[in-house]
């Protein structure tokens, strides 16, 4: 198992660096205060103008692997990249491999007809339009997605849609044009993992109420935000319909596996520049007659950063190298296993940067209580620890009964 980088990750790792360094890090203070002032949910100029650059130097759909649409980079040639992007809370936008977008556009790639793809994939993939992933509802524990209610009803040549969604990322902002909506297309098919289905569903379509913007400890996160929507009576072409009838776990298994690549990797940048504002902090102040960072509990805690840091980013490149190597399916555990480790890891590392901030930490002037917001909001986003961790203690248990077998 070889975790060094190909020439081909390094090159555009490189490249991915340079442009943070010249164009995204100086401009973060500035895209702050323009999304503060006026209507905060009004995309911003300055990452507009970011994207239109970062375009035009060859640094956009990096997250594809193999496809013709995207880079042709594999998982494990991405992560990196992504680790770099997980740096800055607008970079992933920059290089239009922000969430959901990477995720509906992969699911577009992968499953979406031809005109769907013509569309809705074609402007996705330009930047010029965003969109939303539809799946969670407030009025069942939707980490079951079994329990999702929302119904996909066919008459004639359309689909009636009806139900309440929350969470929706990415609803607020007004460049979002179309969603992928989960819902029953057979709730009463004894395989149920078949009544599911997906349906693309344009946000101007007739029916669609938003009823408020959902705040994450406070942040609102304008102008992507989190939305609760209604669906009444909304109608659709049937051609709207992805894969076919029953196709939606499929899809969504096809879709979470990379996503969980992308949001750990994200995280691990997260962490390493939040370990990197702690360490300048502890080195600037005093206490007690001495740097804060000669406190032998700081030289602990930094030291344990750092190994929960590269824990995480060796656990994950490995998960990227078995889903490029072996598939999505056989390296499930390792999936699931990540989507535990990277967003408690980042979860400790921050909240001890917070403390070496001291009341600055909890304030905005340092990055880190929006981080700590974030990673904690991970635990639960793509399935909360406790799924993640039955399933890892399953497909476990199996190996093991598995062994004794052989052994017997």
């Amino acid at each position: 198992m070889d975790f060094s980088y190909s020439p081909r990750c390094l090159e555009y790792l490189e490249r991915v660096r340079a442009f943070m360094e010249e164009h995204v890090y100086p401009a973060e203070d500035a895209i702050r205060a323009e999304i503060a002032e006026g209507d905060r949910w009004q995309p911003s100029r300055i990452i507009e103008d970011l994207k239109a650059r970062a375009k035009a130097e060859g640094l956009w759909n990096l997250f594809l692997p193999d496809s013709e649409y995207g880079a042709g980079l594999s998982n494990a040639d991405y992560a990196p990249l992504a680790e770099e992007m997980g740096r800055s809370p607008f970079a992933p936008e920059v290089f239009n491999c922000s969430a959901p977008d990477t995720g509906n556009m992969e699911v577009l790639v992968r499953y979406g007809s031809e005109e769907q793809k013509e569309r809705w994939l074609k402007p996705l993939l330009a930047g010029e339009i965003r969109s939303a992933f539809a799946m969670t509802e407030p009025e069942v524990a939707s980490s079951d997605a079994r329990n999702i209610q929302a119904s996909i009803v066919r008459e004639g040549d359309e689909y009636v849609i009806n139900g309440r969604k929350w969470w929706t990322s990415g609803a607020g902002d007004p460049r979002c044009r179309v969603l992928i909506f989960m819902g029953h297309t057979d709730p009463n098919n004894p395989d149920v993992y078949r009544r599911q289905s997906m349906i693309l569903v344009p946000m101007d379509a007739p029916g669609i109420k938003v009823r408020r913007m959902l705040p994450v400890f406070g942040y609102d996160d304008a102008p992507h935000g989190h939305a609760e929507i209604d669906f009444e009576n909304v109608r659709v072409p049937a051609s709207n319909i992805i894969l076919g009838e029953g196709r939606g776990f499929e899809i969504a298994q096809g879709r979470l596996g990379p996503g969980r690549i992308h949001h750990c990797m994200r995280l691990i940048g997260l962490a390493e520049r939040m370990l990197e504002k702690m360490i300048t902090r502890l080195s600037e102040r005093e206490a007690f007659g001495k740097p804060i960072i000669r406190h032998s509990v700081w030289g602990e805690r930094i030291a344990e950063s750092r190994i929960l840091i590269d824990q995480a980013r060796l656990l994950t490149l490995k998960a990227a190298w078995m889903m490029d190597t072996v598939g999505n399916k056989a390296a499930r555990k390792e999936i699931a296993m990540i989507k535990v480790a990277a967003p408690n890891m980042a979860c400790r590392v921050i909240d001890w940067a917070i403390q070496a901030h001291g009341g600055g930490g909890v304030s905005d002037d340092f990055g880190t209580a929006y981080a700590y917001a974030g990673a904690r909001t991970l635990r639960l986003a793509d399935g909360p620890d406790e799924v993640h961790r039955a399933q890892i203690a399953k497909l476990e248990a199996r190996e093991a009964a598995g062994r004794n077998r052989r052994q017997a």
